[in-house]
């Protein structure tokens, strides 16, 4: 290895170019593909009215169906960031793409509820077998310093892949009519296919599979505990990290936060089209146009809060999950008590922003879990995440049913006070085991 350098993370002049190119070229090939990922996970959402009219159900029924995904992607993140380690993330990530793809596909033919709700769960399991593995490969690639900016812009992708999602179902709803809700299942995954083609090509899963050394951390500290974490995996096997992370206090109450950042993030994207559709007598195309604020606002949160925590708040991620908890409650409160559409549509873009708070909670991974341990972290975190998320489309239906559309949107927003405490006891703690 060449002497270390401060400033270039191990490497010489050249070497560190090389290195900050191939990085540059890891992260948007990653975020590029992810960006149309959603087409196969969040196109439901869009159309749960027309599929309840096709099927001859109803929109409560239907929402118990999409939970089936969030079950099944929530438990397949708590596995695929370790079996992608173990297998290659690389390799399980395409499997993951193309599963997705073809499960879609073949919902789009299904006329049997139970069937589709079979086939939306093991969609679920494919998709996760992706994001938790992707973060994995960019944080050997972005050192600690910089794993702010590189978790928050892709994540970033992630939430302008919901804008694309609501395009393209616009754009499939309008080309083929005739097929309904069934056009949501089989045009978008065109895009999402194309963009494994340039991902298999591009994407490196470490810098020595482009004859570079693994870079060294600018802290020492850091470079040490990253050292002796991957030691211990190469010691004590691959499901180590497992055995560590749920004896870890601090990483349970981030899973606790997580949940809750899942109920808010999927209960606004779940429920607000059709929200707009109920309440607001819009159409699908223009609640869909009141509705695509909301993603827009996430995607600028995402990139945006971990930045934040980067350059203001020195890599401090707590004070930023606090602020947002607070704004996320106030807004949750106002909203169900706005009429007009533009002034929903705002405030749709002001929850997107505040209630966004996974970027940060995947920087907090990165941070927890160096290069070694962070794909596992992330699986954990999205795990809860998810499992918030099957919870909140199991019971918000019913909530909606019982007690009226205020009683989601009250409900969120009391759940971020309780995330507010929760940050404030996490600050005060330190990771012990890791």
């Amino acid at each position: 290895m060449h002497p270390r350098k401060t400033s270039t993370y191990g490497y010489s002049s050249s070497d560190y170019r090389k290195f900050t190119r191939w990085g540059w070229l890891m992260l948007l090939s990653f975020g590029i593909t992810y960006l149309f990922f959603y087409n196969g996970r969040q196109n439901i959402n869009l159309v749960l009215s027309l599929m309840a009219e096709g099927l001859g159900s109803t929109t409560t029924a239907l929402g118990i169906v999409t939970s089936a995904l969030f079950w099944c992607y929530a438990f397949g993140q708590l596995i695929n960031g370790r079996l992608g380690a173990f297998f290659g993330y690389k390799r399980f990530m395409m499997v993951g793409i193309i599963g997705s793809a073809a499960i879609n596909v073949i919902i789009s033919f299904q006329h049997s509820i139970p069937m589709i709700a079979i086939l939306w769960g093991l969609n679920g399991f494919f998709q996760s077998m992706v994001w938790a593995n992707g973060l994995g490969v960019l944080n050997k690639w972005w050192p600690k310093s910089k794993r702010g900016f590189a978790s928050g812009l892709t994540t970033a992708f992630s939430g302008l892949a919901q804008v694309i999602t609501y395009l393209t179902i616009l754009l499939c709803l309008e080309l083929n009519p005739e097929w309904g809700w069934r056009a949501a299942f089989r045009y978008p995954m065109i895009p999402m296919v194309l963009m494994l083609i340039a991902f298999y090509f591009f994407f490196k899963e470490k810098p020595e599979d482009v004859g570079l050394a693994p870079f060294v951390e600018e802290d020492a500290e850091t470079e040490k505990r990253d050292a002796e974490l991957i030691r211990s995996i190469e010691e004590k096997g691959y499901l180590y990290p497992y055995a560590v992370l749920f004896r870890e206090p601090k990483i349970l109450i981030f899973c606790l936060i997580s949940a809750i950042a899942g109920v808010g993030r999927y209960g606004l994207l779940t429920w607000v089209p059709t929200y707009f559709g109920e309440v607001m007598g819009l159409s699908i195309k223009d609640g869909i146009f009141s509705s695509i604020l909301l993603p827009l606002g996430q995607a600028c949160a995402m990139f945006v809060f971990p930045l934040i925590t980067d350059k203001v708040f020195k890599g401090k991620r707590e004070p930023m999950l606090a602020l947002a908890s607070v704004v996320t409650f106030a807004g949750m409160c106002i909203f169900p008590f706005i009429t007009q559409q533009m002034t929903a549509s705002i405030m749709l873009f002001v929850l997107g922003i505040s209630g966004m708070v996974t970027g940060v909670i995947w920087a907090v991974a990165g941070d927890m879990g160096g290069r070694a341990f962070s794909s596992t972290i992330v699986g954990v975190l999205d795990w809860a995440v998810y499992m918030g998320a099957a919870v909140q489309a199991m019971v918000f239906g019913f909530v909606k049913d019982t007690f009226g559309w205020p009683a989601i949107f009250i409900t969120i927003g009391c759940l971020y006070v309780i995330m507010l405490v929760l940050t404030l006891i996490a600050k005060k703690m330190k990771t012990k085991r890791i």
